[in-house]
């Protein structure tokens, strides 16, 4: 059995119903029971480790970790109740010890709780005790054990006071209760009165106080075991009030879990919401933060997660992460040092939150289907552990089949089953069959077939016409398992009935059965040759089919077949999975696996991971996208694009005028700082001219008078010192002189002490040699006395043993007598026997020849009867085929008077329906004229919009024009502008030429020929240009001209702007109104198509209707038209 050995690789899902179901052991890493196992997963790495429960447990009940997060306390229950303590730093969990409740006989442990210094556990048992055991679980000791309430209040947690070892806290239904742990025993030291209020949780926030939480939504702090006051959950404030009324009515949802951390604490306020609330200095508590579960996004129904109730939350070590579990089986969490995140993140993925009804596995991707109570199906990738698709349904889901592909998979409905395409993002039907109620399905190994069951027949169906190929009938109940031979060429199925059959799927005949009536069957499998069937039932055992006959029988639940063909995986009622050897043994050999806490329904087997096989299976990554959304996504993006660059130019644009902005500014800003700079060198250097001047006079002065102040002190100074050191020489002198007296008397004194010591120290040890002489005078003594009887002992025991000697040699001898006597008895006894046994193997070789003459008779005889018995079989067969054969011409006889009679029924009922559906067809056509009317009135209301549009079109691109030809007419005077100021530059140049020739003529006033000759020289320079200055007087009219012309047009350009803004506006305003009427005169033409076609549909379900009714009549006999026709004629009347 070594070589069959299968391993845990992961775990989908949570188990609900375990008090503390989810715990932190590290930062990254959560403990939570799944099926009868504790996982360990990472967070991080994605990866989980196995805690398997006990084998004779018959699921877990709680959980505890302690406060070092090293231990693991599972409680497990069962006829007797045990909880057992596991170290988390060993890599595989190792158990530590095995505690249960001592000689009181216990079903479950409720709750538990470590103590602070994880030495000591406390559990609380269930009813009809209630005790709770207090343990010092290491030694395996119950130090104590009390009764904490009856079976009508039941408790809802415990635990121990993280400040003191010793004080323990119970609540529950009308239970709060505070013990200590002294001399041996808990007593209680709290008495409060909360009879008629039902506690769900409660947590420590001090050494002197718990807050607990109630079924009303009421939050009450105990503070020495005494309720003091509430917690007022809608305000952000606590009531200080301390005269609370306890019996006051609900405000809010339940409180189902509270948690204390060192901030404050946090506690669940309803379903799906979780507070914050953090510690105030005033000893109270303000509400910080609301928590919520978001709603799921592969969930149809949007308030599914304001549904669900949350049971156990958990921070971990560092309190950067807050983890929940509910009551759907979800996992959730999220990090407390995001303040802006409200709302939980999935902590692994979306599980199932009911039982699961369907499982199926393909080959060409690492792909698993399962269906489940809660209407859902789920796809998961078991290679990278990822919930791949989700679909939520209306209604439940009864079975899946997966395609060999990975690409599709066949879902049974109540009404039909349907053929769905596993897409990228979703799961879309394409293909219905009309089979109702499909318990199983499943498609062929090469997925060119799928077999669909329906009550008690079998439909086999091609995969690439959907046509119905086959119909296999032979089941008298339910049909509850199916499986396709390895080459598709077989099927083999069982049933309610106790029957399994083996069909030719080509031909759809029986190929051999085995009937146990005894046994509903409700799993089966080929073996890997297809030459024997394995099946399972409620006998709970696997019996081996071959040749119509139960070979061997092995007890399990569910079956799966390895195609190697050398293991059997086996799921059995306690939810353990088998690991058999095929051939099955003879003896009872297996390996057991821990899985679930119940019975195993179905198993599926993959071929190529972890198993050793020839074969390698490459998986594919194709996945299904329909058209229409890869056109969308297309244009998604290409939308995107398109305004992704449109952002881009536009930031572009923006980002230039800004550097251009800046830039000037820059420009403006450093002239003026260079300015400013400048001129704050200048008078810097003026003030720090005059500054050190001044300060060097100043310095010089200061300098001369603390010179002589310094020399003056200085002076002083050493005269001082010069008597205070020879004072003190003197001083010092004399205590010189003292301590060199004392030091002689000293050593003095120590030489006398040295000399008395020496003296006593020789007086010692002359009494010690003496004592001790003395001693061993003695001890001599007493070593001779013990040798001397040491030796008279050993001459005693000599003697002794040599009278012992001589008394067995005397026993001996006797003894040798007595047996040579019984020897010779005995020979001649056995002489006599020899004889006696002589005679008698003559007697048997006589009777074994009798015995083989009669025996070849016997055989003769039973050769005779086999030969009877089959006539008599084959007979018996006759008569019940006959006997068949006569019952079902009965029934038919029988079905074919009712069928005639409800044919006639059906007649006048169907005549009665042709005029009712004649008179709705004229109505349905009478409400159909106006509904065309109102489609051909909105078209033409749509091309009018539409030419609208043209014109509104037309007198834009027109506006575009104009504003475009006023661009140029711009420009154009912009350059003649320039023209006119570059004139007036060159004029101003020449005038102040002129200036300057003029105020040199005038230096020539007093010398009249220089003057002369200078006035000639500016005649000739300036009066050929008098004519411009003419012309420079003319342009000067043209230029105001110019002026009033730019304004004028610069004026009807921006009214121009104007207009086109409103254009451009209205334009917009009648673009949006027809978009709007657009889309309601589409909506409108929808909801009149779809009526129409509805109207259609009927009109031709009415007509199919009165055909086969008028087919029903032609095909009656000749006796029946009377009766109709009757019948007709009383309708009418």
């Amino acid at each position: 059995m070594a070589t069959v050995v299968a391993q845990s690789h992961f775990i989908f899902g949570l188990r609900t119903g375990v008090t503390n179901n989810l715990c932190f052991f590290d930062e990254q890493t959560v403990v939570f029971p799944s099926g009868n196992n504790c996982v360990c997963y990472n967070t991080v790495q994605k990866c989980q480790r196995f805690i398997p429960g006990s084998e004779k447990s018959r699921g877990m009940r709680a959980l505890a970790i302690s406060a070092n997060r090293r231990y693991l306390a599972v409680s497990e229950y069962g006829e007797k109740a045990t909880v057992t303590v596991y170290d988390l730093q060993h890599e595989q969990g190792r158990k530590r010890k095995v505690l249960t409740a001592g000689d009181t006989l216990v079903q479950e442990f409720v709750c538990m709780a470590f103590s602070p210094d994880s030495k000591y556990l406390i559990g609380q048992t269930g009813s009809p005790e209630w005790m709770l055991m207090f343990w010092l679980w290491e030694k395996q000791k119950v130090l104590v054990s009390v009764k904490t309430t009856n079976s009508n209040n039941p408790i809802t947690q415990v635990s121990f006071n993280p400040y003191n070892n010793m004080q323990v806290c119970v609540s529950g239904t009308g239970v709060f209760k505070l013990f200590r742990y002294s001399e041996g025993a808990l007593k209680q030291s709290s008495f409060p009165k909360v009879e008629t209020i039902n506690f769900l949780c409660h947590t420590w926030t001090a050494a002197e106080q718990v807050i607990a939480g109630t079924s009303t939504g009421r939050l009450l702090v105990f503070e020495s075991g005494n309720l003091r006051r509430e917690i007022n959950i809608t305000s952000k404030t606590i009531k200080k009030n301390k005269d609370t009324d306890v019996d006051e009515a609900p405000t809010v949802s339940s409180i189902t879990a509270i948690l204390s951390y060192s901030k404050g604490f946090v506690c669940s306020v309803g379903p799906g919401t979780v507070c914050l609330f953090e510690k105030t200095e005033e000893d109270s508590y303000r509400k910080s933060r609301d928590i919520q579960i978001p709603p799921d996004p592969y969930r149809n129904e949007v308030t599914q997660a304001e549904c669900q109730e949350i049971d156990t939350m958990c921070i971990s070590p560092a309190e950067e992460t807050l983890a929940i579990s509910t009551d759907q089986a979800q996992l959730y969490s999220i990090s407390l040092s995001a303040e802006e995140k409200h709302h939980f993140e999935f902590l692994f993925q979306s599980f199932h939150s009911k039982s699961i009804t369907g499982l199926s596995i393909c080959i060409r991707k690492p792909l698993i289907a399962t269906s489940s109570l809660d209407h859902s199906v789920h796809i998961w990738n078991y290679e990278t552990k990822v919930l791949e698709l989700y679909k939520e349904f209306q209604e439940e889901a009864y079975s899946l089949a997966l395609h060999p592909t990975g690409l599709f998979i066949l879902v049974g409905f109540a009404d039909k089953l349907r053929l769905m395409s596993l897409l990228i993002d979703d799961i879309r039907t394409f293909k219905e069959f009309t089979v109702r109620g499909c318990r199983e399905c499943a498609f062929s190994h090469g997925g060119h077939m799928f077999a669909a069951v329906n009550g008690n027949v079998i439909h086999i169906y091609s995969f690439t016409s959907f046509e119905n190929v086959l119909n296999l009938k032979a089941h008298n109940r339910k049909v509850c398992g199916i499986e396709w031979s390895l080459d598709d060429s077989r099927l083999v199925s069982c049933g309610m009935d106790g029957a399994v059959y083996e069909w030719n799927t080509q031909t759809g005949k029986r190929e051999s059965e085995n009937v146990l009536k005894s046994c509903s069957y409700t799993g089966v499998a080929f073996s890997s040759d297809c030459k024997t069937i394995l099946a399972v039932g409620t006998h709970l055992t696997l019996k081996e089919i071959q040749d119509c006959q139960v070979l061997r029988e092995v007890p399990d639940t569910a079956i799966a077949v390895s195609h190697c063909g050398r293991v059997i995986f086996t799921g059995t009622s306690s939810g353990t999975i088998r690991a058999i050897k095929y051939p099955l043994p003879i003896q009872k050999e297996w390996i057991t696996y821990q899985a679930h806490c119940g019975p195993v329904t179905k198993v599926s087997l993959n071929e190529g991971r972890g198993l050793k096989s020839s074969k390698q299976i490459i998986h594919t990554e194709e996945i299904l996208a329909t058209k229409s959304d890869l056109e969308e996504k297309m244009q998604q993006m290409l939308e995107l694009k398109m305004h992704l660059e449109e952002l881009q130019m536009e930031n572009e644009y923006q980002l230039r005028l800004k550097d251009m902005s800046y830039n000037e500014k820059i420009k403006e800003t450093s002239d003026k700082f260079t300015q400013q700079i400048e001129s704050l060198k200048a008078a810097q250097q003026v003030l720090y001219l005059q500054a050190m001047a001044t300060e060097m006079e100043k310095q010089e002065h200061e300098y001369q008078e603390s010179s002589a102040e310094v020399t003056v002190k200085h002076s002083k100074e050493l005269k001082d010192l010069e008597l205070s050191y020879s004072q003190k020489l003197i001083v010092e002198h004399e205590r010189y002189q003292d301590l060199q007296h004392k030091h002689q008397r000293m050593q003095e004194d120590y030489e006398n002490q040295l000399k008395s010591a020496e003296e006593s120290k020789t007086q010692a040890l002359e009494r010690l040699t003496q004592h001790y002489e003395a001693k061993l005078q003695e001890k001599t003594q007493l070593l001779a006395q013990c040798q001397d009887d040491a030796q008279q002992q050993i001459r005693e025991f000599k003697e002794i043993v040599k009278q012992v000697e001589e008394d067995e040699e005397k026993m001996i001898h006797d003894i040798q007598i007595k047996y040579e006597k019984k020897l010779h008895t005995e020979k001649e006894t056995n002489t006599n026997l020899k004889g006696e046994t002589g005679i008698m193997t003559q007697k048997l070789y006589s009777l074994q020849r009798q015995i083989n003459d009669k025996s070849t008779d016997i055989n003769n005889l039973e050769k005779e009867r086999q030969g009877q018995l089959g006539l008599i079989r084959s007979l018996e067969s006759d008569i019940e085929d006959l006997k068949r054969q006569i019952a079902g011409h009965e029934k038919t006889s029988q079905d074919k008077d009712n069928t005639i009679a409800s044919l006639k029924k059906k007649n006048q009922e169907l005549e009665k329906l042709k005029f009712v559906l004649d008179f709705h067809l004229n109505e349905l056509k009478k409400q159909i004229e106006p509904q065309q009317d109102d489609i051909s009135e909105k078209k033409a209301r749509i091309h009018q919009l539409e030419e609208e549009l043209v014109q509104i079109d037309k007198s834009n691109t027109q506006l575009k024009l104009i504003i475009s030809e006023l661009r140029l007419k711009l420009r154009t005077r912009d350059k003649e502008m320039h023209k006119e100021m570059q004139k007036a530059k060159d004029l101003e140049t020449y005038l102040q030429r002129l200036k300057s020739d003029l105020h040199s003529c005038a230096g020539f006033i007093q010398d009249p020929r220089k003057l002369k000759d200078s006035v000639q020289m500016m005649y000739a320079r300036y009066v050929p240009q008098t004519k411009e200055v003419e012309k420079s007087s003319v342009d000067e009219d043209i230029q105001r001209v110019f002026c009033r012309q730019r304004d004028h047009l610069e004026r009807t350009v921006n009214s121009l702007k104007m207009k086109l803004a409103k254009s451009a506006e209205e334009h917009e305003k009648v673009y949006v109104r027809i978009m709007k009427e657009n889309v309601t005169l589409i909506t409108e033409i929808n909801e009149l198509r779809k009526e129409l076609f509805a109207l259609k549909t009927q009109i031709k379900d009415y007509k199919a209707q009165l055909a086969t009714f008028k087919k029903s009549n032609k095909s009656r006999p000749s006796s029946e038209p009377s009766s109709t026709q009757k019948a007709k004629h009383e309708d009418v009347s």
